[in-house]
């Protein structure tokens, strides 16, 4: 199992380029022309390796559990957990790309995993329950109690923590896991990814299916199609299958679970029932049991040019497997 630590991460450029304006996008972003106090913490940051011209920092310390996060145009960002459960607000007030304030905006939630912003209201997203915080960054001192917008997702634990972001639609998009290791779900809610109207809130809509576990998804900054990682099955082997990165062009596609994994490994279980070829292919096999989380088209203006609408991919790491996978991406 991989270690973990309570900080968050800011990744950025040492060079002399202005930071962009506070809020928006990049505002994590740093002007590397003002260094910032030097790290004297635990975590060893250090043997990150890093190309050229980068530089790596600590934002936080002591977010406990810290998973999921999602930035305000004003610069606030949330932050969710997958087992505290609990929900955060941190703010840097005084540009110094550390945070100096930490709110704590709910407890005792139920996997609170996903969070994301709209219109001043913070959705957040437990396994079953999607909430709203409404006006938010006015009250994060004393956050109101959350209005529950959805509440009939499945209850199952087992891959039922979610990530969660607001499409070019302006509709929320909600993966449910699969709930199991490998299984073939009667309810075709499961192993997907659904959309939820927030302003119209009604059952949500099935628009990708055969997804086993997906906790990451973006869309591309110029096309608006989506990209989102899956998380493979366990107890192939050590290098069998990999997890995938994918890309969806359309409504109703459908990725291989439980039948087909990696775009070509048939299931010893599910896998007679239909062929690797009913399915979409990964754009890219990203390694097996890598664990990749969330995504991020860079659009930016502090990286090389190289990087630009590059696609950025967390991932956790092996637990399933007897040698550690590497856990970093970048294509």
């Amino acid at each position: 199992m991989m270690r973990s630590f309570s900080f968050l991460l800011l990744l950025v450029l040492a060079c002399t380029a202005s930071a962009p304006p506070k809020g928006g996008q990049n505002a994590t972003t740093a002007d590397t022309s003002k260094q910032g106090p030097v790290y004297s913490g635990k975590l060893p940051i250090d043997k990150i390796k890093l190309p050229p011209g980068f530089k790596i920092g600590v934002f936080a310390e002591g977010v406990k559990n810290a998973r999921s996060l999602c930035l305000s145009p004003n610069g606030t960002l949330f932050v969710g957990t997958r087992d505290a459960g609990n929900v955060y607000a941190l703010r840097d007030t005084d540009g110094d790309q550390v945070a100096d304030q930490t709110f704590a905006l709910a407890t005792g939630l139920n996997m609170p995993n996903g969070v994301a912003f709209r219109n001043g209201s913070l959705y957040v997203a437990e396994i079953s329950r999607i909430l709203r915080f409404d006006n938010i960054e006015e009250k994060l001192a004393e956050p109101p109690a959350p209005v529950v917008l959805y509440d009939k997702y499945p209850t199952e634990e087992h891959h039922g923590w979610k990530y969660i972001a607001f499409g070019p639609d302006g509709k929320l998009y909600v993966p449910v896991g699969a709930p199991c290791n490998i299984c073939e779900p009667e309810k075709p809610v499961y192993a997907s990814i659904t959309r939820l109207d927030v302003d119209k809130p009604a059952e949500p809509e099935v628009v990708q299916h055969g997804i086993r576990n997906s906790v990451g998804f973006t869309w591309h900054p110029a096309t608006k199609e989506l990209w989102f990682t899956d998380n493979g099955r366990d107890w192939l082997g050590d290098d069998s299958p990999s997890c995938e990165l994918n890309h969806a062009t359309k409504d109703g596609m459908h990725f291989g679970y439980p039948y087909c994994h990696q775009g070509d490994v048939k299931d010893p279980k599910f896998g007679d029932k239909r062929a690797c070829s009913d399915f979409t292919a990964p754009a890219q096999k990203l390694g097996p049991h890598v664990a990749p989380l969330g995504l991020e088209f860079y659009t930016g203006k502090m990286f090389p040019q190289e990087y630009q609408q590059q696609l950025f991919i967390a991932e956790h790491g092996s637990w399933n497997r007897n040698k550690r996978s590497d856990t970093t991406s970048a294509g």
